[in-house]
Parts: C-alpha cells; structure tokens; sequence
C-alpha cells in the first residue's frame, strides 16, 4: 500500500483533484504573488510622479531602467536561492527565510519618506528574498506527484492561477491603495500579506512530511509507464499498486538531451517576458499618459458596476478554494488555516472600502495600474479551462504550446500598435480608448498561459531530481535576462516616438515574438525527441 501522492497522508486528500497540499502552496504563493505585483504596479508611477503628487519625478528612461534592473536581480537570485536550498536549507527552510526577508523589504518601502535608502533597501531585501523563496517552492509542487503525466501539468496551471490571484488582488489594491491614499501605504501593504504568507506555510508544512526537508541522494529514476504514458490518474485518497513498476536509471546521455531542452525553452522564453514585462513599463506609461481613463455620468456608473464584479466574483471563487482546502485541512493544521482566514477577513474589508468610496465619487478615473489587473482575471478566469485542455486529448506538444504562446503575445502588442497610430509621432500624452489595452492583455494572458505554466512543469519533469532547484534557478536567470533587456528597450519609447511614431516601438513587440514562435512550432519534433519519452 503506498500514497498516490507525495507528502504525508494527510496530503493524500484531494481539493478539486488535487492533493491539499498543493492549495497550501497556492495561498503561499499568492501572497508573495500579492506583494510583488502589488510593488511592480506602483514602482514606474511612482518614481514618474511629480513631487507635488509625493514622487520622485524621474524620467521616463530612467525609471524604466531601474524597473528593468529589479525585475532582472528579481529573476536571477533564484539561481542562488535553488543552489542554497539544494545544498544546505531544503526547500521549505528556504521558503520561508525568503518570506521573511521579503517581509522586511516591503516594511523598509513603506518608511521611504523619511529617506530615500529606505527605498532602495527595501528593494534589495525584496530581490535577496526571492531569490530564496521562487524557485524552492515551485520545486515543491512538482514533488507532489509521482508521475510526470498529465497531472502534474494540470497541478502546475492550478497552481499558476494562484499566482495570478495574488497578482490580481496585489495591484488591485496596492495600485489603488498607492494611487489614491499614499504611496508607502500601498508598499507596506504589500508587506502585511506576505507576512500572512509566512505565517501560513510555517504552521502548514508538514503536510508535505520529507518533501523540502533536506536534499536526498536518489539517483534518477524515470518510470517506464511513464514514458509510454500508460499512467493514469485514480480517484480516492490512496495509490494501491499490486506490484513494484519496473524503473531504470536514466543515462548521462538522456540527462543532456533533456538539459538541452530546458536550454532551448529558457532561451525563448527570454523573448517571450522580454516583451510580456512591459505591463509594468511602458504600457503603464501607455495607460497613464496616451490612454483616457476619465469616466463621467453612465459611463463611470458602468465602469463602477463592472470593477466591481470583476473584483467581487474572482474573490469570492478564491474564498470557496480556501473553504474547500479548510474542510480538508482545518483540523490538523488549526493555526495554519487561521492565519490564512484572517488576511482573507483583512483582503474583504478592504475590498469592500474601496468599492463604496468608488461609489460615493460622482466621476471615476481608472487607476493607470488597474489595467495590469487584466492580466490576473484572464488568468483566474481561463486557467482551469486551459488545465482541462492540457488533460484532454487535444493537448499539444510544449514546443507547440510555446510557440503559440509567443505568437499571441505577438498579436496583442499589434493591438497597441493599431491603437496607437493615430498618436503624433513626438507626442508625451493623448487619449486613446482603453480597448486597446484590454485587448492587449487579453492576448497577453492566453499566451501566458501557454508558456508559463507548462515552462515550469517542463522544468520540473526533464530536470534530475539532484539538480532541480538548480534547474528552476536557471530557468529564472532566462527571466531575468528579459527583465533587464526590457527595461532598457521601453526606456527607448520616447526615442523611438519622437524619431518614429508610438505605433513603431510597439511593432517591435509584435514582430519579434511572432517570429520566435514560428520557429519554436518549426523545431517541434526535434525538441520532442530529446525529451526522450516525458510528455
């Protein structure tokens, strides 16, 4: 008799499927997802707002270029952390110092009006924590299950919709929260629920029993079933296996072809984040200065009613996962689920505070970072219907899902370019309809859904299980990589505006990873052979 899935038995009870433990990870990871995005959505609003408005009145360039900077340290710590925790913490030890460390980032943010290096060490604290806490829980997921099936596919886009929740509710709030009331308010309240992140997994982990404790010596395996993808996934608590499956160690030669895949992955999803992370550059300069986000009379009453749906119902979805994983989980881990009830009853007054002042206003001006909030609704509302595909027949190859992803990406940066065209070549404002940037994001997002998620499982199977914090570690420098060539490529918008049009500079986004994805599709069957058998 031996579990289905890995961790302890009471890992063994399933949330919509999947094993507890991967809603515990889901929690934890939204809310560092909360803090961060919450962080990312305010930095280039604020570093660009004038000293009237209590900003630092940067350039453009410049503070795209310290965002491009962050974003890049954000991504290639994790190569640190994944070899840290490989070596000497665990996985889990190396959660939670990296929520912690995050924690005092977001607090040190929050003082920066009494001095600027608050500011800038709060952003070092941020980066170091990361690096400590991104690759090492994602390492985790991926040992929950014990096949590398369709499953574990499906258990990394649920937890990406986690990801996204806290995304969603991050700039949601600390967007409005910092636009509105106060800068270091919206930073420090980043802080509050990674705190509550912290607490949650700290009291929650040993439902994980050996998974994350320490590095163990197991040579790699691979399952024969498998390979042939005879595996099928079984309902009830328990995995009963009448006899031992057959496994054989996995060649030096098979660990290279595989290596090599993560390679080739990692080196176009630099094109892919390279153009996706100017959401938090220059489209949020898009959307604060070439956008008309002034509302009066029906259209700020039915832009009122619609903010607020689309705050209330994907918030009452994530409350019905969290009732879910409490009857499950509740009574062996009390203290865990209490922590994570109380950031719920904090997020829901808040909520309902900003809904009632938006109200009350007679007009209504849409936050520049609330369009960043697109991205996080897409997601939570089309990632279970992309998980159900991955599990059905119709899922494609993870060369092929790439490509798409790319080209979509493609696809609604050629919405912004349309959008823009009627822009004076020169012009520092106008005002465009939001449409564009709705239809943006939306292509943005279902080509992330294509690439992220199944990136991060793609890592977690080809990788040796020796080395997969390193893995991930790398697979995030590929992130950071992006970050930083971003940064300086949106910091050339006013350039590229002025000598060509706004229109150009977004054609740049659209023509690039498009073309990286036609030739990801045209590399498919090279790519699915060095997998050597892992779907």
């Amino acid at each position: 008799m031996e579990f289905k899935f890995g961790g302890s038995e009471h890992n063994q009870r399933t949330v919509l499927g999947h094993p507890a433990g991967l809603f515990v990870l889901f929690f934890t990871e939204m809310w560092e997802r909360f803090s961060y995005y919450g962080m990312r959505a305010l930095l280039v609003l604020f570093l660009t707002a004038s000293l009237m408005e209590e900003g630092w009145g940067w350039e453009r360039q410049d503070a795209l270029i310290l965002y491009g900077w962050y974003i890049g340290l954000v991504y290639v710590t994790p190569i640190f952390g994944g070899l840290i925790a490989d070596k000497l913490l665990g996985y889990r030890n190396a959660v939670v110092w990296g929520a912690l460390v995050m924690t005092l980032g977001h607090a040190s943010m929050a003082l920066e009006g009494f001095t600027d290096n608050f500011f800038y060490l709060g952003l070092i604290l941020l980066i170091l924590g990361n690096g400590l806490f991104k690759p090492n829980i994602s390492s985790i997921v991926g040992q929950l299950y014990k096949t590398d099936d369709k499953e574990k596919d499906a258990g990394y886009t649920i937890f990406y919709m986690g990801i996204n929740a806290g995304a969603f509710l991050g700039i949601l709030l600390c967007g409005y929260i910092g636009e509105n009331i106060g800068w270091h308010w919206g930073f420090g309240l980043a802080g509050v629920f990674m705190f509550f992140g912290m607490l949650q997994f700290y009291f929650g982990q040993k439902i994980f029993g050996e998974i994350g404790l320490k590095t163990t010596k197991e040579i790699d395996y691979v399952d024969q079933k498998t390979i042939k993808g005879e595996v099928k996934s079984e309902g009830g608590g328990k995995f009963k296996s009448e006899e031992p499956e057959k496994k054989t160690e996995v060649s030096a030669g098979v660990k290279g072809d595989r290596i090599l895949v993560i390679s080739v992955f990692a080196l176009f999803t630099i094109f892919f984040w390279w153009a996706f992370e100017q959401a938090g550059g220059s489209m949020t300069i898009f959307a604060a200065d070439y956008t008309d986000r002034v509302l009066v009379g029906s259209g700020a009453y039915t832009f009122k009613i619609i903010n607020a749906i689309i705050t209330i119902v994907p918030l009452l979805v994530i409350t019905y996962v969290l009732g879910l994983l409490f009857k499950q989980t509740f009574g062996s881990f009390a203290k865990s689920n209490t922590f994570l009830g109380i950031s719920f009853f904090i997020i829901w007054g808040i909520v309902i505070y900003i809904l009632y002042r938006e109200f009350i206003a007679d007009a209504s001006e849409v936050p520049a970072s609330w369009f960043s909030v697109l991205n996080s609704l897409f997601i939570i509302l089309f990632a279970p219907l992309f998980s159900k595909i991955w599990e059905s027949r119709f899922n494609p190859t993870g060369p092929v899902k790439f490509g798409i992803g790319l080209i979509l990406l493609g696809v609604g940066f050629g919405a912004l370019a349309y959008g823009a065209s009627g822009i004076p070549q020169g012009a520092q404002v106008a005002s465009v309809s939001m449409i564009w940037l709705i239809l943006a994001y939306f292509f943005h997002t279902i080509g992330e859904l294509c690439v992220s998620p199944v990136g991060l499982s793609y890592v977690s199977k080809l990788s040796p299980p020796k080395l997969v914090g390193l893995m991930f570690g790398i697979w995030f420098m590929a992130n950071s990589l992006a970050g930083i060539l971003g940064g300086y490529t949106g910091g050339y918008i006013d350039a590229i505006s002025e000598e060509y049009s706004l229109s150009v500079f977004f054609l740049i986004f659209t023509s690039i990873p498009i073309l990286m994805g036609l030739i990801m599709i045209a590399i498919n069957k090279f790519l699915v052979k060095k997998m050597h058998g892992i779907r």
